[in-house]
């Protein structure tokens, strides 16, 4: 090339291409991915010595659903506790307490730290549903448990009053931690059922019509998760897990039906959406003026090889 000629000038962006950072070679994503974990772990560390200091909040919290039995009060009458077996029973109680809220505390921290590291690689669009993938699911996680938190008095109440009145429950703590968080995450997850399923429908893995004809599937499917993964497996809450997710099921296809729908009447006000796979759609071929065209290179709207 001579020197004399002139720098080809630069190229555009596309308005919906990914940012640089979406180009980034494997090491940088593998850099990227450590910075993002590293802050997510040094919140979730802080978050968890401020829970480990206000654990008494929390752990009257979780404990709460317990203490509204009437079982919680016949070992030791008008107190509602809960009993450690061993010594470090209860330093263990308050560690677990001090994690659980350091991550609750933290969720917004590395939410952002999820979002942040997969945004760039993505179109605008793409991260615009992303982005709502991302909210939808931690609102329907913490909705999930939510209800989880609220119906549990009555699963315990089951579990501690199916031996009787000559049967009296001294609940170990650390055991009862781990079974209300299990339950927590049991209704928690259950909850995102409806997103997997729109997500699925957007995407033309699992149509509406597939979904209608596929109930009885389904209904059996739900049952025999919600028999399997429920800790208590009592009647109230299997039936409160199985219940709202076959509900979430049916709503499902309510969106399905409004999606087809509003694609029925896209098609029907576009002429090209309406010719076969093997038809040849029209083509303008008249030259059009030259003062329509790009003055300039530059001004050209070019993808980069």
């Amino acid at each position: 090339m001579s020197e004399n000629s002139e720098a080809a000038p630069p190229r555009r962006a596309r308005p919906d291409a990914p940012d640089e950072a979406g180009r980034m070679s494997l090491a940088d994503h593998l850099i990227e991915l450590r910075k993002r974990l590293l802050i997510s772990f040094v919140a979730v560390f802080i978050m968890t010595i401020v829970g480990f200091m206000l654990w008494k909040p929390i752990l009257d919290f979780m404990i709460d659903p317990y203490c509204r039995l009437p079982q919680a009060r016949e070992v030791i009458k008008g107190d509602c506790n809960l009993f450690a077996f061993d010594i470090l029973g209860e330093l263990g109680v308050r560690l677990k307490v001090a994690m659980i809220g350091g991550i609750i505390l933290a969720g917004p921290i590395w939410l952002y730290q999820l979002w942040a590291f997969i945004a760039p690689g993505l179109h605008r669009k793409e991260r615009r549903w992303a982005f709502w993938f991302i909210a939808v699911s931690f609102l329907l996680f913490v909705g999930g448990t939510a209800f989880a938190y609220y119906t549990l008095d009555k699963g315990l109440e089951f579990l501690l009053g199916i031996g009787g009145d000559r049967v009296a429950n001294l609940v170990e703590i650390n055991k009862y931690f781990g079974f209300v968080t299990l339950m927590l995450l049991a209704f928690g997850v259950s909850f995102e059922f409806p997103l997997i399923l729109v997500v699925l429908n957007i995407a033309g893995v699992l149509p509406t019509q597939r979904m209608q004809s596929s109930r009885r599937i389904v209904a059996f499917g739900i049952a025999l998760f919600a028999a399997i993964i429920t800790p208590t497996q009592d009647p109230f809450t299997f039936a409160a897990m199985a219940g709202p997710m076959y509900i979430f099921f049916e709503a499902a296809i309510v969106f399905g039906r409004i999606r087809d729908a509003a694609r029925r009447r896209r098609a029907e006000n576009d002429p090209l959406a309406q010719l076969a796979d093997d038809e040849m759609s029209q083509i303008d071929d008249r030259p059009s003026e030259i003062d329509e065209r790009p003055s300039r290179l530059e001004d050209l709207d070019l993808d980069e090889e």
